[in-house]
């Protein structure tokens, strides 16, 4: 059977109701000195959620980067994993530059930001600063990498286009910049100033996080 034919038989089914929430809530990664991680992340700025031992056998210490809703775990009876083989961990951002500073700042071993071109790896941000196409890498004492990712605004689908949320002040104010920008172009073309910009800020927000087409 063509793929195509799979693809269009798919399409014709009903719409099956949605099941209930299924929300990713920690990722566990593996290391070999769990004190030494523990100073790592803690370094970095990440919220400690726990620390809690049973015995000589068992270890799990939590923590959350600023604004996620998904936890980091590691610790000592949590995975058969070899240590340092967690590989390009995501982690999204909404401002790249941002995030590589106090990356670097913090004392992080942070490449420098590149973007993707037909031949390969660019040096710096994408030009346009286009979501999904910014990106830089560091890793932690054993090896395990995270890729950092700048996006702003989300591909259609991606989300609940019903909800408009923000993880922190930093990323609501980096989103009214971006409204106050694409706001200029509409105040240039008419030559007159808009009174009901904060309608406008509003819409096309929800619009850029939706991925839906921003008000006229």
């Amino acid at each position: 059977m063509s793929s195509t034919q799979t693809t269009s038989e798919a399409a014709a089914e009903p719409a099956k109701p949605r099941g209930p929430d299924m929300k990713l809530e920690v990722v566990v990664i593996p290391v070999s000195d769990v004190d030494r991680a523990r100073r790592f992340y803690g370094g970095l700025g990440w919220r400690p959620d726990a620390d809690i031992a049973v015995g000589d056998a068992f270890r799990v210490v939590q923590f959350t980067p600023p604004g996620s809703s998904c936890s980091l775990q590691f610790g000592k009876g949590l995975t058969s994993a070899a240590p340092g083989s967690s590989q390009n961990i995501f982690l999204i951002v909404s401002d790249i530059e941002a995030a590589h500073a106090e990356l670097a700042g913090r004392g992080a071993r942070v490449s420098a930001v590149y973007h993707r071109g037909p031949q390969g790896n660019l040096d710096g941000p994408d030009p346009q600063r286009t979501s999904y196409a910014s990106f830089a890498t560091f890793s932690d004492p054993d090896g395990n990498s995270w890729l950092i990712q700048e996006v702003t605004a989300r591909r259609p689908g991606r989300i609940d286009t019903g909800t408009t949320t923000f993880s922190s002040p930093d990323d609501l104010a980096a989103a009214l910049a971006r409204a106050e920008a694409a706001h200029g172009e509409p105040e240039k073309r008419t030559g007159q100033r808009d009174a009901n910009w904060p309608d406008w800020y509003a819409s096309w927000m929800v619009a850029e996080q939706a991925g839906t087409p921003p008000p006229a």
